[in-house]
């Protein structure tokens, strides 16, 4: 979704001149008539999401400083625009000092209007960013800082908020990359131990032979090279919350120690002659799925019970397309001032790209792919070009679009890209007008499409891509066995074999397709 922008003026001309405006900057524009109006929409706890405010200070009753007053009151950093026919000194002055973000004289132009809502927006998307990571760092990280606007991550949201409230131990279930550590630091900044320590641990990273070492510590001299004491990780997060990040690497000798640590409330360090009393909430978080780990004998079924208390699965990034301009326009922001350069925005071309990406890789990889576009830009808006590897994938791969949701087209330089509805890319992307198009029987078509990419993300076996074209010929050709080896180009002993190896049937039903 793009950023919504609330104008708030008394006068029906200006506001429509300025909606005008604003909806050919590509914003969606919200329209108040009045204080009482705009405050309305900015309070209401179910309305849109307003990311600026274009506000006139001369009204009727609430006026646009009282209009600032009252946002501060109820505690909402909204970034506001105020416009005036009245450009006195003392006037840009008061509303600088209520905490305005720009200030304009009516009739503003639409170069000055565009350029002072894309300094807003970038500028309060970077003051969220810095505050986020020192929220991350002090652990006072709370669930408001968690971008999203999807649907489907309101409900997690609310669920990880209930979790909260508790000590319960919860279990964060989701693909790499999607975020399990964020929700987990903003469980434990949104409850009772936010003063205490939040110790995170990368169970994946710990070499095997140390793990008991790094968890529940050591006395000096316990063994070689223990030249000092450690309190370990369950000792330094006595009171707080520990996060076991990719529990389900641990090793079966390690599960028994850590099942032991939990369900007991002690520690024993290696060397250590009597056990040590802890008090530590549990959050762990893996991108397995446990529960057929434990079928498999990899995973101890006692231990999948302590920490399967409270299960939250958070979905991925091509489950969840609307946060995608959110989180870019954050992570422009602080990479552009991280990189020390000018960035205004990027294109709707780009920010279209991006949103029918399938994104394997999650938030991480689309915070790498916008690092890597601010570092490569020429100019000052981030245009369709600053992302050459995810046009290639999208242009080149029979990748399923970002959601299984109905999606419109999406235009790249002087193409289209038609997405389809069943989950599946077109068999057909337009990468030049060179490229010869299938038959019109088959486009938009999805029994003419096999997929390469399984459920997961991940490339199917190459014997089961054949399989399915195999199958897929023979249904086509209505079981006539020449034309199917012929059309493969195998022979028909080959074809006879492949078919009894995947157990196709030769007579199937016959399509309403013309054959040639």
């Amino acid at each position: 979704m793009t950023a919504h922008v609330l104008i708030v003026d008394d006068d029906p001309v200006q506001r429509r001149l300025l909606q005008a405006m604003v909806q050919r900057f590509g914003y969606i524009p919200l329209l108040a008539e009045d204080g009482d109006g705009a405050l309305a929409i900015l309070l209401a706890p179910e309305g849109p999401r307003v990311d600026a405010v274009i506000l006139d200070l001369v009204m009727p009753n609430l006026d646009g400083m009282g209009v600032m007053a009252k946002l501060r009151e109820a505690g909402i950093a909204v970034p506001v625009i105020v416009q005036t026919a009245h450009g006195g000194l003392d006037a840009v002055v008061s509303a600088m000092r209520a905490g305005a973000a720009d200030f304009v004289v009516k009739p503003v132009g639409p170069e000055r209007l565009q350029v002072s809502l894309a300094n807003a927006l970038a500028t309060h998307a970077l003051k969220d960013e810095v505050t986020r990571i020192k929220r991350a760092q002090n652990g006072t990280l709370q669930f408001r800082d968690i971008i999203t606007r999807s649907p489907s991550m309101q409900t997690v949201l609310h669920t990880a908020e209930k979790a909260a409230a508790s000590s319960i131990p919860v279990l964060i279930e989701g693909e790499s990359g999607v975020g399990k550590e964020l929700f987990a630091r903003a469980i434990h900044g949104s409850g009772e131990r936010r003063t205490k320590p939040f110790v995170p641990v990368n169970c994946g990273a710990l070499p095997e032979n140390l793990i008991e070492s790094i968890l529940f510590g050591h006395e000096k001299g316990s063994f070689t090279g223990a030249t000092e004491k450690h309190i370990g990780k369950f000792a330094e997060a006595s009171g707080g919350t520990l996060f076991l990040d990719e529990v389900g690497e641990l090793p079966p000798a390690a599960q028994v120690k850590l099942l032991r640590a939990i369900q007991e409330g002690e520690i024993e360090p290696v060397g250590g002659r009597k056990p040590v009393k802890v008090d530590v909430r549990i959050i762990s978080a893996t991108h397995r799925n446990l529960l057929d780990e434990v079928r498999q004998g990899r995973f101890r079924e006692d231990l999948f019970y302590r920490l399967h208390v409270f299960p939250l699965t958070v979905p991925p990034l091509r489950a969840r397309p609307d946060d995608i301009p959110d989180l870019a326009r954050h992570f422009l922001a602080r990479f552009a001032a991280e990189e020390g350069r000018t960035i205004r925005g990027i294109a709707v071309e780009a920010l279209a790209l991006l949103q029918h990406v399938r994104w394997p890789g999650n938030v991480r990889q689309l915070e790498n792919a916008l690092f890597r576009a601010v570092v490569m830009a020429d100019g000052d808006i981030i245009g369709v070009d600053a992302f050459p590897q995810l046009q290639a994938a999208t242009l080149q791969s029979p990748l399923a679009p970002a959601s299984d949701a109905h999606l419109t087209p999406f235009e790249v330089p002087g193409h289209i890209v038609p997405l389809v509805a069943n989950g599946l890319m077109p068999e057909t992307a337009v990468a030049s007008t060179d490229i010869l198009m299938q038959s019109s029987a088959a486009i938009g078509d999805s029994r003419h499409v096999i997929p390469l990419m399984n459920d997961e993300a991940h490339v199917r076996p190459l014997a089961d891509v054949e399989a399915d074209a195999i199958r897929h010929a023979v249904k086509y050709y209505r079981g006539q066995m020449s034309e199917v080896a012929r059309r493969l180009r195998i022979g028909r002993s080959t074809l006879y074999r492949k078919l009894d190896e995947n157990k196709i049937l030769p007579e199937t039903e016959t399509p309403n397709v013309a054959t040639e």
